[in-house]
């Protein structure tokens, strides 16, 4: 991270550094779709994939907002989630066994993404940045959302044939 000496260009950092998160789940996510059996399992990820589209344009909205330049700065955190998914795509096992799996490393995304949407919204309010507040926090409730439809995908339908493929 480049020095930062004042608030705001710490949260501009950070910015920066959710742009480059959605950005690569962006590019993740279509590996994760062409993988997953479950047909309920790849309808909800085709949603978050429109979803990290709308993110993405909401935080290229932020920066203009905020007159900076819409530039990534490498999330290292989210990349380390998402080679996880990556192993996980190059795993032999049952269908419905690595179905669980998948809905698992996507919510390791979207916990990444409500954990940094939530410090940003605190800092947005702290620096009195009403319009970017608006935006952080659509993106932090569909990410929450997104989380949401998965666990109940996992508790009410894939979990239990994940379980029944190994007996």
């Amino acid at each position: 991270m480049p020095a930062v000496s004042t608030f705001q260009e710490l949260f501009q950092e950070q910015l920066r550094d959710m742009y480059d998160a959605e950005q690569q789940t962006l590019e993740a996510l279509p590996k994760l779709i062409d993988a997953v059996n479950n047909e309920e399992l790849c309808e909800a990820l085709e949603l978050r994939l429109q979803e990290t589209r709308t993110h993405i344009a909401r935080l290229e909205e932020m920066f203009g907002i905020l007159s900076m330049p819409a530039q990534d700065r490498h999330c290292v955190g989210m990349a380390g989630i998402l080679q996880e998914s990556v192993d996980l795509l190059h795993t032999e096992g049952e269908d419905a066994v690595l179905d669980a799996g998948y809905i698992a490393a996507a919510q390791r995304v979207e916990h990444y993404e409500i954990a940094v949407y939530g410090t940003l919204m605190a800092w947005a309010k702290v620096l009195n940045l009403p319009s970017v507040l608006s935006l952080l926090e659509e993106n932090e409730e569909e990410a929450k959302a997104a989380d949401t439809r998965l666990s109940e995908l996992a508790e009410s339908i894939v979990n239990k044939q994940a379980l029944a493929a190994v007996n």
